[in-house]
C-alpha cells in the first residue's frame, strides 16, 4: 500500500483525497469579500479530453469560489471529470490549474501527484475506516502534525459540522447522516483549495440532507473555495448551486444559474433532468403576438382529434417544429368539465393507469396523447379516481415550456 497524504492507493475502497497546507483552522475563518481578482486567483480551470473505451469526456470549465454543480444523466461524465481533477485519472490531453497553479499540462508532460494537488474529495460510498474512531478518521490526513495540532484541527472540523461530541465513537456506531458529516470533516480538515463531492448525500432522507447542506453552505461562506458538487437532485441544485454545468455524453450542453438552465430548458436532455415528465413533438399552428401566445399542435398522433396547446410566444415561424415540455406536477385534473378558468388549455381524457409512488400518485391519462399527472393521495381519494374514469386536464399556458426540436 502506498500512502500519498491521505489518498490511499491499494485494494481498499476509495478515500477522501486531501493535501494539507499547514494552515491553522482559524487562518481563514473570516474570509474577505471576494473581488474579481480574488475570485480569478482562486478559480479552478480545466480543459480535459479523456477517452475511456467508447466514452469520451471533452470539456472546458471554470469554477470560481462557491458551488458549481456538474449535472446530468448517469454516464454523462460527471465522475470522470472529478477524477481527472483529483488526479485519479490522467487526461489524454488538456490542462488543469487551481488558483493559477498548474496541476496538469499534458503538452508539457506536467502531472502533479494526487497528494500534491490540494484537492478534497468525498465519494458517494464515503469509505470511512470502521476500525477507527470519528476523531481518528478526521485526523487521518494530518499524520505530519504533532498530536496537539492534529487534535485541534480535527476538533475544529468536527465542530463545523456539529459532530464534536461523536469524536470518541466508531463510525459503525453512528447514523448515516453523521457518517456523511465525518466524511466532509475529513476532507476539509486539511484545508484543500478545491472540494469535489460525488453525490455524498444521495442515501439520506430529505430533512437530514437539508441540514447538512446548510452546514456545508455555511462552511463555504467562511472559506470560499471552489466546490464541485455532483448530484441528481433538482432540489439540491437549487439549494446549493450558484452555477450549473449540464453534461451529456461527455460534453457540456448547457451552463448558467439553476433558474436559467432548469426552469427554461432548451434541450430535451435538460428538460428530463429538470423534471419534465411530458415531452412532445409539436408544430406551430398560429401566432398571437397581441396576447403573447401561440397555438401548437402536437404531432405524431395517427388517429383521433388533434391535440393543440396554447404556449408562450417564442420566435418561430408557422409550421416550425418544436418540442413542448410539461411537468406532471403542473397539470390539474378535474372529474367534471371545468369552467371560468384563467388556464387556457383544457383537454378531455381518460385515466389509463394509476400508480402510487410513496406519497405521490402518478396518473397516466389518454387525451389523444398520454400525459403523466402527479396527484396527492388525498386528491386521488376525494376524486374517487380509478382506471377508465373520464377526466379533464387543465394546463396553464406558462406551464408549457418550448424547446428546440
Amino acid at each position: 500500500m502506498v500512502v500519498y497524504g491521505s489518498l490511499v492507493t491499494s485494494s481498499m475502497p476509495r478515500q477522501s483525497t486531501v493535501q494539507d497546507t499547514k494552515q491553522e483552522p482559524g487562518d481563514r475563518a473570516q474570509a474577505p469579500a471576494d473581488s474579481g481578482h480574488n475570485l480569478e486567483s482562486q478559480a479552478l480551470q480545466a480543459k480535459i479530453l479523456k477517452k475511456l473505451d467508447a466514452f469520451c469526456l471533452d470539456v472546458e470549465i471554470a469554477a470560481t469560489p462557491g458551488f458549481t454543480i456538474p449535472f446530468g444523466p448517469s454516464g454523462a461524465g460527471k465522475t470522470t471529470l472529478l477524477d481527472c481533477i483529483a488526479g485519479l485519472l490522467t487526461p489524454d490531453t488538456g490542462r488543469i490549474s487551481l488558483g493559477g497553479r498548474v496541476l496538469i499540462n499534458a503538452a508539457e508532460h506536467l502531472d502533479l501527484a494526487p497528494a500534491s494537488r490540494s484537492v478534497g474529495y468525498v465519494f458517494q460510498d464515503l469509505a470511512l475506516f470502521p476500525h477507527l474512531t470519528v476523531e481518528q478518521n478526521v485526523q487521518y490526513g494530518l499524520a505530519h502534525l504533532s498530536r496537539p495540532q492534529r487534535q485541534e484541527r480535527a476538533a475544529a472540523a468536527l465542530d463545523s459540522f456539529r459532530i464534536l461530541q461523536l469524536g470518541k465513537r466508531h463510525t459503525k456506531e453512528i447514523s448515516g447522516g453523521e457518517r456523511q458529516r465525518v466524511a466532509l470533516a475529513r476532507a476539509l480538515v486539511t484545508d484543500p483549495k478545491v472540494l469535489l463531492l460525488d453525490e455524498p448525500l444521495a442515501a439520506l432522507d430529505t430533512a437530514t440532507k437539508s441540514r447538512i447542506v446548510d452546514d456545508l453552505r455555511r462552511w463555504n461562506h467562511a472559506h470560499r473555495i471552489p466546490i464541485l458538487y455532483v448530484t441528481h437532485s433538482r432540489d439540491e441544485v437549487f439549494a446549493l448551486g450558484e452555477r450549473v454545468l449540464v453534461l451529456d455524453r461527455g460534453r457540456i450542453v448547457a451552463q448558467g444559474t439553476p433558474h436559467e438552465v432548469l426552469e427554461a430548458p432548451l434541450q430535451e436532455t435538460i428538460a428530463q433532468l429538470a423534471g419534465f415528465e411530458n415531452i412532445f413533438d409539436a408544430q406551430v399552428e398560429s401566432v398571437h403576438e397581441d396576447r403573447g401566445t401561440m397555438r401548437c399542435r402536437l404531432t405524431g398522433i395517427t388517429a383521433g382529434t388533434p391535440v393543440e396547446l396554447e404556449t408562450p410566444l417564442v420566435r418561430a415561424e408557422l409550421g416550425s417544429p418544436l418540442r413542448v415540455g410539461i411537468r406532471a406536477g403542473d397539470i390539474l385534473l378535474a372529474t367534471a368539465p371545468p369552467a371560468g378558468l384563467s388556464a387556457r388549455n383544457v383537454l378531455a381524457g381518460r385515466i389509463a393507469t394509476l400508480e402510487r409512488r410513496d406519497v405521490i400518485v402518478s396518473a397516466r391519462v389518454d387525451c389523444g396523447v398520454e400525459m403523466e399527472v402527479h396527484l396527492t393521495l388525498a386528491a386521488r381519494d376525494s376524486l374517487a379516481l380509478t382506471p377508465d374514469k373520464d377526466v379533464w386536464l387543465v394546463i396553464k399556458t406558462h406551464s408549457c415550456h418550448l424547446m428546440r426540436n
